[in-house]
C-alpha cells in the first residue's frame, strides 16, 4: 500500500523548510571526498559511465535528485510511491532534466548496472521497521555499487524519537492547507507512529480532509553500524546532520558515509 497518496500532493509545501540545498552541497563534499563518482560527465567506455550514475533511494518528489542533476550528476531516483514519483515526473518535465525514476521498494532494488554512489535522506532508512529488512537494504546498496563507490545516507535517531518528538503533537496552518501531526512511540519496540490529518482547499472554497498513518523505527548508531559492516560496508564518517560534528549521545539525525566493500 503506497503510505504517500492524497499527502503526496501537499508534501513540497509542508517540507518548504527543508535545507536541500544545504544537503546537496554536503554530499556533493563527501562524494568529491570519498568517493569515485565525479560532475565531469565522462562517456568514455559503460564502466565509466556506471561510475557516474548517483541513485536516490527514497527520493521522493524529487527535490534532491533535480539538485544533484544540477551538480552534473547522472541521477535515478528509486521509491516505493507512485503518488510521490507523479510528483518528481511534473519536475522533470518541467525542468528539462534527464534522471530516470523507478518505482521499487529498496528492500527489493534491481538496477541495470553498478553505480558510484548511492544516496538515501530524509531518514527514508527509518521506514525501514525491521533489522533483517534493513540489513538486506545495505546488502543491496553493497551489490549494486560500484567498487570504490559509496553510500550516504541519514537516519534518525532512537534518541530524537524517544525523547523530542515522541507523544508529541504538531500542527500547522498554511492557509489553502493544514495539517495536524500525531506521534506515538512505543519505546520498547522502538516504533513510532504518525497519524497525519490534513485538510486542503479545493476549488469553490471547500476544505478535503484526508488521514494517513506512517510508521518509522528509531534506530542507534551501534545497531546501524553493526548492519553496514555485516552487508560488507565500511563506515568511513559519521556526523551530527544538524551540527556537521561529531556524533552524540542526543544527535537527532545522524549522516553516515560508507564504501563499498568490493575491490577493482
Amino acid at each position: 500500500m503506497d503510505i504517500y497518496q492524497d499527502f503526496a500532493g501537499v508534501y513540497d509545501r509542508f517540507m518548504d523548510e527543508v535545507p536541500y540545498e544545504h544537503w546537496g552541497e554536503r554530499i556533493d563534499r563527501l562524494i568529491q571526498k570519498y568517493g569515485v563518482s565525479k560532475p565531469e560527465r565522462d562517456t568514455e567506455g559503460l564502466l565509466e559511465s556506471e561510475r557516474n550514475l548517483v541513485v536516490d533511494l527514497g527520493c521522493g518528489t524529487g527535490t534532491l535528485a533535480e539538485l544533484m542533476y544540477a551538480k552534473g550528476y547522472d541521477m535515478i531516483g528509486v521509491d516505493a510511491s507512485e503518488c510521490m514519483l507523479n510528483v518528481a515526473m511534473e519536475k522533470k518535465e518541467k525542468s528539462g532534466s534527464e534522471i530516470l525514476y523507478l518505482q521499487q521498494d529498496m528492500r527489493e532494488l534491481e538496477l541495470y548496472s553498478t553505480v558510484g554512489t548511492i544516496i538515501s535522506v530524509c531518514d527514508a532508512i527509518n521506514y525501514i521497521l525491521d533489522e533483517e529488512e534493513l540489513l538486506t537494504v545495505f546488502s543491496l546498496v553493497n551489490n549494486y555499487l560500484f567498487p570504490g563507490g559509496v553510500f550516504i545516507f541519514d537516519f534518525n535517531t532512537d534518541y530524537k524519537y524517544r525523547e523530542v518528538i515522541g507523544d508529541a503533537t504538531i500542527a500547522e496552518n498554511r492557509g489553502d492547507c493544514s495539517f495536524i501531526w500525531d506521534n506515538f512511540y512505543d519505546a520498547e519496540e522502538g516504533i513510532n507512529e504518525y497519524d497525519l490529518t490534513v485538510f486542503v482547499r479545493e476549488e469553490g472554497g471547500l476544505f478535503r480532509k484526508f488521514e494517513e498513518t506512517h510508521y518509522q523505527r528509531g534506530y542507534s548508531l551501534e545497531q546501524i553500524l553493526r548492519l553496514t559492516k555485516q552487508a560488507g560496508l565500511a563506515v568511513v564518517e559519521a556526523m551530527d546532520a544538524d551540527t556537521g560534528e561529531a556524533v552524540t549521545e542526543k544527535s537527532e539525525r545522524i549522516y553516515l558515509v560508507a564504501k563499498c566493500g568490493k575491490k577493482f
